[in-house]
């Protein structure tokens, strides 16, 4: 079966910052059959035309007059059950040591990007990998990282990994959205009554729960929290 995995992170440089703002970086996937792609744009396509809402999708545009189109992506992404899944995982800065990626922060973060994505990796399966476009220093970070998981899930195809603008691409723009509410929470920068605590709200109680860590095997709505206690 084909899939496509739709990429964002939310505080990506939040360890080479001297005045953090966050506890945990955070790197968050969406991830859905690839057939699926045209019907999930199609849907997002009519909730704009309704609600009137254009421009780029995100997470920090959530305000209460944007707040029932927003609350209709959560609704769509609740919607198709386990075939449109998340997933993220969340970084300490108070355990993150760049000693353990020989002084590099970059590599430290596509260290942290593989296993956002190896762990939900099938055998037998294709994997077209999109990221938003980050500026790197070492321009072949996504190639390597293709490497690796090729390495480590020889049974899978990972076709490739891309990074696209994500002005561009409405399924990084929706994940975005997603992880911005897993970040919110774990970060906890919500606002109480603010139009984005309400919409956390209304996800978690689809949930059951307060977002927050999750077993890896989580289908539908995953943050798996990377512990560096006893290095990498």
């Amino acid at each position: 079966m084909k899939f496509e995995v739709y990429c964002d992170e939310n505080y990506p440089d939040l360890f080479n910052s001297s005045k953090p703002q966050a506890e945990f970086m955070m790197i968050g996937s969406l991830w859905l059959p690839e057939s699926l792609r045209a019907e999930i744009k199609q849907q997002v396509l009519q909730l704009r035309q309704r609600h009137h809402v254009w421009g780029e999708i995100k997470w920090r545009k959530v305000d209460r007059r944007s707040l029932p189109f927003y609350q209709e992506l959560v609704d769509l992404f609740i919607g198709h059950k386990d075939s449109l899944r998340f997933r993220c995982i969340a970084v300490s800065r108070h355990q993150f040591n760049n000693n353990w990626h020989d002084g590099d922060n970059e590599l430290g973060f596509y260290k942290f990007y593989y296993q956002l994505l190896h762990h939900w990796i099938l055998d037998f399966n294709e994997y077209r990998i999109f990221c938003d476009i980050k500026q790197n220093r070492d321009l072949k970070r996504l190639e390597t990282l293709k490497r690796c998981l090729d390495s480590s899930n020889i049974s899978a195809n990972i076709a490739h990994i891309q990074s696209l603008p994500s002005s561009e691409v409405v399924l990084i723009q929706l994940c975005d959205l997603l992880l911005g509410m897993a970040s919110a929470r774990m970060n906890r920068t919500l606002r109480p009554d603010s139009a984005k605590e309400k919409l956390v709200l209304s996800l978690e109680g689809w949930l059951g729960r307060q977002i927050g860590m999750t077993h890896r095997d989580e289908k539908k709505f995953n943050i798996f929290r990377i512990n560096l206690q006893g290095g990498w």
